[in-house]
């Protein structure tokens, strides 16, 4: 499967994380009510998916993972965010969202409404205002949150996957209280992948997808899923929209600029970034920055993961291998593999760690 290009660092670290580019597993509400729906073919389905335009809703996310992760616990940078309880999203249809994420007594907040973003931790009471420039602003989804969205991850994964899957409609089921189509994409024989079949639920009214889930080679049970467990489709007020810092929090404020050192890094990035493959069975390749395996100063400590040492986490949690491509850390989970090379090198993918090899191999 084809993992996202961008993000280097944490493509190397925390591709362990999920390294088929997939991230969250709720388990389906009601999965048992088979509700009767006329019949649709698969094909007619998916091109109703990628075409879908979902209006105003307020939906709820349920969020939990069977991943097979090494337990790191905060050390990794961003790891919490597969522990999330649950998320709550309202959207007014034309850009503008609030994503309300729960970890057990504290929430963080992110109000986007169009030029501005805000985000905001209880835990901390600490805001964050950012001002989207004009010509980011004008970009489709810029600065919206789909880490929580089953409507994001199953569109993206259906343009990845498409070509290189059998895909079937696998009768139907009700998912927060609505009746849906159950799509299945199942690799076709000449995919080398760990996964076994992807399942969306779609929503037989508005073709949204309510649910996603990932079944991966060996189990009967999802290793990962994302799924809503309400939803409303109706007008949200507009006051929802707008963010306003309580009392007493700290507030900082950022317009986001680029410099020339962040072009050059990133043209750096792109040009040290290779896609080996296509379908369920892509590897990402590229280079580790200089410094991304250097332990964080202690000073920083304070702020989670920042002071997690990267190379003392691989000598925990991952296994040492080697071969004809050098010899670095392999990383294991039910949905996906990755290697960090001794010489800063890195390869991830939905797949067997001999693909990985041969895709280092690769000039």
């Amino acid at each position: 499967m084809k993992p996202k290009t961008k993000g280097i660092t944490a493509a190397v670290v925390g591709t362990a994380l999920g390294a088929g580019g997939l991230a969250f597993v709720a388990m389906p509400a009601s999965a048992d009510d088979k509700p009767a729906l006329p019949q649709v073919s698969a094909e007619d389905l998916v091109q109703s998916v990628v075409k879908a335009k979902p209006g105003a809703f307020d939906g709820t996310v349920k969020v939990s993972n069977d991943l097979g992760l090494p337990a790191v616990g905060s050390a990794l940078p961003g790891a919490s965010a597969l522990n999330i309880d649950s998320a709550h999203i309202f959207s007014d249809g034309a850009g503008k969202s609030r994503l309300a994420v729960t970890q057990g007594a504290s929430q963080e907040t992110v109000v986007h409404d169009g030029t501005t973003v805000w985000d905001y931790s209880s835990k901390t009471n600490t805001a964050t205002k950012v001002t989207i420039p004009a010509e980011v602003a004008k970009q489709k989804g810029a600065g919206s949150e789909k880490t929580a969205d089953p409507i994001a991850a199953s569109t993206e994964l259906l343009a990845k996957v498409r070509e290189s899957s059998t895909v079937s409609v696998d009768g139907t089921a009700t998912v927060a209280d609505r009746p849906a189509y159950e799509l299945v994409l199942t690799p076709k024989p000449t995919e080398r992948t760990l996964l076994r079949e992807i399942r969306v639920a779609v929503d037989s009214q508005t073709r949204m997808p309510l649910r996603l889930s990932v079944l991966s080679n060996g189990t009967s049970t999802p290793a990962l899923e994302v799924a809503f467990s309400e939803i409303e489709f109706t007008q949200q007020p507009a006051d929802l929209f707008t963010f306003t810092p309580p009392k007493g929090a700290k507030v900082e404020e950022k317009t986001p600029t680029i410099d020339q050192k962040d072009k050059d890094l990133a043209e750096q990035a792109k040009q040290d970034t290779k896609v080996v493959g296509d379908g369920w069975d892509t590897v990402v390749t590229g280079k580790v920055p200089a410094d991304a395996l250097n332990a964080a100063p202690k000073q920083q400590s304070g702020r989670e993961g920042r002071n997690a040492d990267p190379k003392a986490l691989l000598e925990r949690f991952a296994k040492k291998v080697s071969g004809a491509w050098g010899s670095g850390y392999l990383v294991t989970t039910k949905v996906g593999t990755a290697v960090l090379t001794d010489d800063g090198r890195f390869a991830a993918g939905a797949v067997p760690e001999q693909v990985l090899y041969e895709a280092l191999g690769q000039k």
